[in-house]
């Protein structure tokens, strides 16, 4: 064997060990992550996230990225791990609690659970409270777990594609991300657009990134470091419902049919092996439509329930019975509404990129412990990668213990009198924005941003979008700065990176599309409504 065989085979070997190396290190990190997740702690702090997620989502008016914003503070103290999987936690418990009030009152707890009350309410008037609900924890169940197993197979892979991209590239991804929210979650998308930018300018509020230089502070130091997106988050989302809420309370009166529903004694108020059986094409159709409005970012979970409860109208042999107690119906639109929550985490892993509201909050959470989402997680922490998708596998298991074993004491939330859930969350609210920055400016600012969601709801401007553009927006400014640079401040110089002149028109055709359609003659458009 000459010396360039035997280097030849030297280098071979080396590559091998490497590649033994590589495994043994990924083997070793899933070993501790897996440690971790089943830590005493991690497992109590997934059932408490479970638990509140479902009380909150089953009072009406109140959803589960309220409880997100409330609960983010209270993590300030817990690892990232166990913060992330109590979030997550909450999320999957509060989008099922939503249907309980649905069902039992006709009054979705939460926005996307209206399309479980078209048939849910029916079903529990028929007598048989329990079996739509149960069918409603089984479909939530299977959809969130569908999505899960999607996630931890696409998340990598997305991310080593992201890895590739420069700031150039970067930065349209972003334009593109804006343009779809400000389009698709709003009744007008000029509203959308003003949320956006209007997002993008609070959060411009600070020290400029690259030159340092105080912008919009007003002389106060507090907001140096710019506007503090927790108390931002928790003011706009959850105080301002409060105030919303209060609004319709004193504007209507309770009738009978607000009252809830009595657990019927009947012997067909059970869900069977045959109701399983029945549903399972059905949470498996509405488990995929909500995967895939998941992992676009803008599309919510309210568009995916719609979409599943549709789809399973369309694929019914009796769908005349739809909207009159039907058990498919119930069933499609919670399977796709809780496929969301898995899936709306790909964009925010993969790319950095909040899918929805709920991601959006989770990302207060990643900052505050001191982590930028995004494709770098999967390479510099990999243990909380692994980690993060155990725990919410079991955290979809729990939520299905859970739900079975107190699902009629859940629906005793709903009996809690308004003077005392009301007070206890805005008092949830100042405590939460009191701890995450240490400050009674954030409180200040918490009670700013809950009059001015109050103020936006009433003008019908969306306030998911201007948190998305909040979020975004360092982001956005500090790939735009890097783009001025590296194209010598030349629209010309974007010809030399094709992605991201295609990502741009793209995003110019989403803005531009709505006022193409308006100008054509129609029979009336569809109209999806706000998804707050």
């Amino acid at each position: 064997m000459d010396c360039r065989s035997g280097a030849v085979v030297s280098l071979g070997y080396g590559a091998l060990d490497q590649v033994r190396a590589g495994a043994g290190l990924a083997m070793s990190d899933l070993a501790t992550a897996f440690f971790e997740a089943f830590s005493f702690f991690n497992i109590l702090m997934i059932f408490a996230g479970v638990m509140l997620g479902i009380i909150v989502g089953a009072i009406p008016g109140l959803s589960a990225p309220m409880a997100i914003a409330i609960a983010v503070p209270l993590t300030f103290y817990m690892d990232p791990l166990t913060a992330l999987a109590f979030l997550i936690s909450v999320n999957k418990g509060g989008t099922f609690g939503g249907a309980i009030s649905g069902i039992l009152l006709n009054t979705p707890g939460s926005p996307e659970a209206a399309a479980t009350t078209l048939d849910g309410y029916p079903l529990a008037k028929k007598g048989q409270p329990i079996r739509a609900l149960r069918a409603a924890l089984f479909a939530s169940n299977g959809g969130d777990f569908f999505s899960d197993l999607v996630l931890i197979l696409v998340a990598a892979p997305l991310a080593l594609f992201a890895l590739k991209l420069g700031p150039v590239e970067i930065g349209a991804l972003v334009v593109v991300a804006l343009a779809f929210v400000s389009e698709l979650l709003a009744k007008s998308p000029s509203k959308g657009l003003i949320a956006v930018g209007f997002g993008l300018l609070v959060a411009s509020v600070g020290a400029d990134p690259t030159m340092a230089i105080p912008r919009m502070t007003f002389g106060s130091i507090d907001l140096q470091g710019g506007v503090p997106l927790m108390s931002v988050g928790i003011g706009i989302l959850a105080l301002s419902e409060v105030l919303v809420q209060l609004e319709r309370r004193f504007r209507r009166t309770r009738t009978i049919e607000d009252k809830p529903l009595e657990f019927g004694k009947s012997s067909d108020d059970r869900f069977t092996r045959k109701d399983l059986r029945r549903i399972a094409p059905t949470i498996g159709r509405s488990a995929v439509i909500g995967t895939v409005v998941g992992a676009l970012p803008g599309l919510g979970t309210t568009l995916a329930a719609f979409l599943g409860y549709s789809a399973a109208r369309r694929s019914s042999k009796t769908p005349e019975s739809f909207g009159k107690g039907n058990i498919e119906g119930v069933a499609g639109a919670e399977a796709a509404n809780s496929a969301v929550v898995g899936a709306n985490l790909i964009p925010l892993l993969a790319l950095g990129i909040p899918g929805n509201i709920a991601a959006a909050l989770l990302v207060g959470a990643f900052i505050i412990h001191g982590i930028v989402p995004g494709p770098w997680l999967f390479e510099e922490q990999p243990v909380l990668i692994y980690g993060l998708f155990i725990s919410m596998v079991f955290a979809t298991c729990m939520n299905l213990i859970v739900g079975n074993l107190f699902l009629r004491y859940f629906a005793m939330v709903l009996r809690i009198p308004a003077y005392i859930t009301f007070p206890s969350i805005v008092f949830l609210c100042v405590v939460g924005s009191y701890i995450n920055e240490q400050s009674l400016f954030a409180v200040g600012i918490t009670l700013v941003f809950g009059i001015v969601g109050y103020l936006m709801r009433q003008f019908g401007i969306p306030v998911v979008p201007f948190i998305i553009g909040l979020i975004l927006g360092p982001m956005l400014e500090h790939s735009l700065s890097q783009t001025y640079v590296l194209t010598d401040a030349s629209l010309a110089g974007l010809l030399d990176y094709p992605v991201a002149l295609a990502l741009y028109l793209l995003a110019l055709i989403i803005i531009l599309r709505p006022l193409v359609m308006r100008r054509r003659p129609s029979g009336g458009g569809e109209d999806n409504g706000e998804i707050v």
